[in-house]
Order: structure tokens, then C-alpha cells, then sequence
């Protein structure tokens, strides 16, 4: 359901009523949770919001967002937990284990089939058909995705596990989990149960070696469609190592650090707030809800094997922080409504937000990223595997499932496309002088006036620091013509030279040797007179 993009309609802040009413409902739908759990997962005081949105295929589906991660999502009148949840509870629904390499499909929206289900020693859970089951890897006990039985246990041994077992709803890594942190699945070691008696079971079925080895041949039914072509996946993804304190997943443990994990949680909430701002935000957004900018904005900054967690910070609540990045006058917050505060300004060229690169450093840094995540083909050193953070940077959402690796070359300019484009003017005894997007060249033209007269006319003079009217001053003496300075058509704030005659020679010299000017900033100098043929 959420394999692709979907559409926000709303968000907005539970009201008590509602809050009281979504406890209640869950405590129904799931009662395997106990009151005090179910307290937890919708909590009393703490931001609990509500998401509208329509998925990619028309779905209505409301989300509820706690902490910054989805927790339940409801459908057609049904609560659903999402896997953040089912970390937390993971005995709260019934779980069939299957294979890691299986795992991608799921994530590319196919139906989990019964032939890659394995069946432990215990057998399979007792379920009925549409019963909410939940989805495992072999070796630990995290659930990676939900979805509902498409028959019983009963008929999926009958069977003889063959045919869709399972309809996925929702899965680690797919675009409702995108909303989240992007936290990694923590390890919860597998239950150690005795096997039953094969008597009592006769119908279970053992995943045996020839078994095994048909996984990685294993091709899934039901993936989802789009204009009648198959919706193909990206890339193999694998689950990484996941700390067993999941608060301080990514986070540098060796004593031999200096900084604390506790400074280090704070380096890691200032640089995805950065980031965010960067990359993530416009002033278009603005006003913007200070729980839709962390729960949307900044959680999906931090990196991936990572886990951004506020409370094991120095700043301990979102407000705080806040209020800390207010002092610095890198934004300003307001209480727009009672109780709800937003982000209404932004100090866009505040110095925190980053340096400028050079193209060159911008490649270092990519191939460096690059070997350091082991992403280059081991058979062709020229092509790059594409990891989630790569993918989200470079690829357009048509290329998401279909582009797993690229070239070297093509992955460098995608790069570089990305980025926003400045030049640095440095004048002579002045700091650089950096601007966003691409320098305009000098431009030198040649005009007819009145009486079939030649003028030469020169632009963009000021983006290299040159004063319009004293080039106008020097021509004038050096070319022995009048000169005139007008504003530039279709310019703003631009000035414009006109000298008499066709003087491109003699800027040409002025521009190049003077002011030494590289030439391929200047157009136009071709356009000078050619020396006469001696008779």
C-alpha cells in the first residue's frame, strides 16, 4: 500500500476527546495489549498528531503519528500497527517468518506467496483467513511487515504452501516508514520453543535443504502494476547490525571518543535540523508546524544506521531545541494557535547552513562515500551499487525500483546537477564575494543605429566587480567616441555601455590585459574588425 509516494491531505493535532477514543479503539482491536500498553502507545500528554492521506492508489488512510513515527494507521474503520509500533510489541499479532532476500519484493510492494514462508519447528501460528498477521526475518523476532492471512493455517498446509499467503499492508522501508526516523529493525532473539509432537501435527510441513535452496530462485506473485507494466525493485537491501539500545543506534561507543554519547546525539540533532532546513524546506512551507517539521523533515535526515532520539540529547524536549536555534537567530518560532507552536521565519544565508564546495570536492566526497560503504560493483569497478541515501538524492521517483546501480561518471554529474549552483568573485584587497546560480559572461554585441551607424554595447560588467560608467570613461578616451551608460533592457539593476563604432578590439584589450579577465567568461570578442588587405 505505501510502496510508493503518497499524498498528505491534513495534519493536524489530536484533540483529548479523540485521544481518549483512539486508546479505547485500540485497546478493542488489539486486546493483547494491556491497559498500561495501550497508554503507552497513545499516550496522555505527549504530541500525538493525525495524517491524512491518499495513497498512491486512492486509499484514504489515516495515519497517527507519535514522537515523530507513525504508530497506527487506520483503514476502512480498521486499526493497523506500523512496524515502529510492532518493535516495541513485537508478540502483539501472530508472525510467519520468512527469508531476508524475500524481503525487497515485499518492500517493492509484491504479496507475500507460501513458498517463501518457512516453517519453524513449532509449526505455523494458528490463524483464520483475514486475520492481521505480522512478518518476520529468520534469526530475529522483528517484525519487517503487516498483512492480513488470505486463508487459514489449516488451508495454507493443505495447500501444500503454494499460492499468496499473505496481502502486505505495510513493510520496513517502504514510504510510511520513510516518515518516520528511518530507524533499522532492532534484534529480538527468536523464542526457543520445543517442537511438537508429529503426531499432533501431521500436516505441518518442514522447511527442508531443497527448500532452502529454492529461496534464492524465488520469484513472488502480486506485484503491483502501473500502466500495465510491472513495477520492478531497487537494489538488495539488507538489515543492518542494530545496537541492542536502539537510542543510541549509530552512535560512537568506543571510550576511546572523546565526546559522549550524549554530545554526540546532540551533533547528530543540529545536523539533521541543518540539513533540513538546507534540503528540505522552502519558504513556501512557511508557517510550519514545529511537530510536521521534526516528524517529516528532520527524521528523515538523519542517516541511515542511525537513530535520532531527543530525549537522550542535552536538549531532552523538540522546544528546548528550539528555543536554542531561536537564540542563534537561525529561526523564529511562534505560538500561532494555543498550545501549538510553528516555525514562521528562517535566516536562509545564516552561516551555520553550510559552505560552498567546489566541484571537485563534491567528487572526492561521493567516492569516498562510496568505498567506504562498500557500494562499488565487485565485478565492474565502474559501476555503483545505489543505497537508500543515494537513491533518495539522485534518482527521480520513476527510478526508484527500477535504477540499482549506475556509472561512475553518471553518478557524479547527478550529483552535481543537484546541487544548487554559485560563483565566487574575489576582488583585490575584498573577501570573496559568493552568489547562487551560474555568472552570466561579459557580453559584447554589435548594434545599427540611426543613419547606418555601427555601436558597440557591453553588459554584465558589474558581476565582476567592474563599474559600468568608468569602463565607459576609459573607452571613451582610449577609442577617441562617445560613449553613453543606460540601464541594461530586461536587466534589473543592470547597466549597459555603448561605444561608438566597433571597439571590440580595444575592449577586447581592456578586459583581458587590464583587468585580466578569463576569456571564457567574455562573448562576443570574435566580433571585432578584421585587419584590412593591403593593396
Amino acid at each position: 500500500m505505501f510502496a510508493k509516494a503518497f499524498r498528505v491531505r491534513s495534519n493536524t493535532a489530536i484533540k483529548g476527546s479523540d485521544r481518549r477514543k483512539l486508546r479505547a479503539d485500540v485497546t478493542a482491536a488489539f486486546p493483547a495489549l494491556g491497559t498500561d500498553q495501550a497508554s503507552e502507545l497513545v499516550p496522555g500528554k505527549e504530541e500525538l498528531s493525525i495524517v491524512k492521506l491518499y495513497a498512491h492508489r486512492g486509499d484514504a488512510v489515516t495515519v497517527y503519528v507519535s514522537g515523530g513515527n507513525p504508530v497506527l494507521f487506520e483503514l476502512e474503520k480498521n486499526l493497523y500497527p506500523t512496524v515502529y509500533t510492532l518493535w516495541s510489541y513485537p508478540d502483539l499479532l501472530p508472525a510467519f517468518t520468512t527469508w531476508p532476500l524475500v524481503l525487497e519484493k515485499l518492500v517493492g510492494g509484491a504479496d507475500l506467496m507460501l513458498p517463501g514462508i518457512v516453517v519453524p519447528p513449532a509449526g505455523l501460528p494458528q490463524v483464520q483467513k483475514g486475520d492481521l498477521c505480522a512478518i518476520v526475518l529468520v534469526g530475529n523476532r522483528a517484525p519487517v511487515a503487516i498483512g492480513v492471512a488470505a486463508m487459514s493455517t489449516s488451508e495454507m498446509l493443505t495447500s501444500g504452501l503454494k499460492g499468496r499467503g499473505f496481502s502486505v499492508l505495510h513493510t520496513y522501508e517502504d514510504h510510511l516508514w520513510r516518515s518516520g526516523d528511518k530507524s533499522s529493525p532492532p534484534f529480538i532473539a527468536p523464542l526457543t520453543l520445543d517442537p511438537p509432537d508429529v503426531s499432533e501435527e501431521k500436516g505441518s510441513v518442514q522447511a527442508g535443504p531443497a527448500l532452502q535452496d529454492d529461496m534464492k530462485r524465488l520469484t513472488l506473485e502480486g506485484k503491483e502494476e502501473e500502466n500495465g507494466e510491472d513495477q520492478q525493485m531497487c537494489g538488495e537491501k539488507t538489515l543492518p547490525e542494530a545496537s541492542e539500545d536502539p537510542g543510541v543506534r549509530g552512535l560512537n561507543p568506543n571510550p576511546a571518543d572523546s565526546k559522549t554519547l550524549q554530545e554526540q546525539m546532540d551533533e547528530l540533532l543540529q545536523q539533521c535540523f541543518l540539513h533540513a532546513l538546507k534540503c528540505r524546506i522552502k519558504k513556501t512551507d512557511l508557517p510550519l508546524l514545529t511537530s510536521t517539521f521534526l516528524g517529516s523533515h528532520v527524521f528523515s535526515c538523519c542517516p541511515e544506521g542511525r537513530q535520532l532520539d531527543i530525549k537522550k540529547s542535552s536538549y531532552k524536549k523538540l522546544s528546548k531545541f528550539l528555543q536554542q536555534m531561536q537564540q542563534e537567530q537561525i529561526i523564529q518560532v511562534k505560538e500561532l494557535s494555543k498550545g501549538v507552536e510553528s516555525i514562521v521565519a528562517v535566516d536562509w544565508k545564516h552561516p551555520r547552513k553550510g559552505s560552498i564546495l567546489e566541484g571537485g570536492e563534491v567528487r572526492m566526497i561521493i567516492i569516498n562515500y562510496a568505498k567506504k560503504n562498500d557500494l562499488v560493483d565487485a565485478d565492474n569497478k565502474n559501476l555503483v551499487h545505489l543505497d537508500p541515501i543515494l537513491c533518495d538524492c539522485i534518482l527521480e521517483k520513476s527510478e526508484q525500483h527500477t535504477v540499482m546501480k549506475l556509472p561512475w561518471d553518471s553518478l557524479l554529474t547527478r550529483c552535481l546537477e543537484k546541487l544548487q549552483p554559485a560563483y565566487q568573485v574575489t576582488f583585490p584587497g575584498q573577501e570573496p564575494i559568493v552568489k547562487k546560480g551560474k555568472i552570466c559572461p561579459i557580453d559584447i554585441t554589435l548594434a545599427q543605429r540611426a543613419s547606418n551607424k555601427k555601436v558597440t554595447v557591453v553588459r554584465n560588467l558589474e558581476a565582476y566587480g567592474l563599474d559600468p560608467c568608468t569602463v565607459a570613461a576609459t573607452l571613451q578616451q582610449r577609442c577617441q567616441a562617445s560613449t553613453t551608460v543606460a540601464p541594461a533592457p530586461g536587466a534589473k539593476d543592470s547597466l549597459q555601455v555603448q561605444i561608438q563604432g566597433n571597439q571590440v578590439h580595444h575592449l577586447g584589450r581592456l578586459l583581458l590585459e587590464e583587468y585580466q579577465l578569463p576569456r571564457k567568461h567574455i562573448q562576443g570578442l570574435e566580433k571585432a574588425p578584421k585587419p584590412g588587405k593591403k593593396k
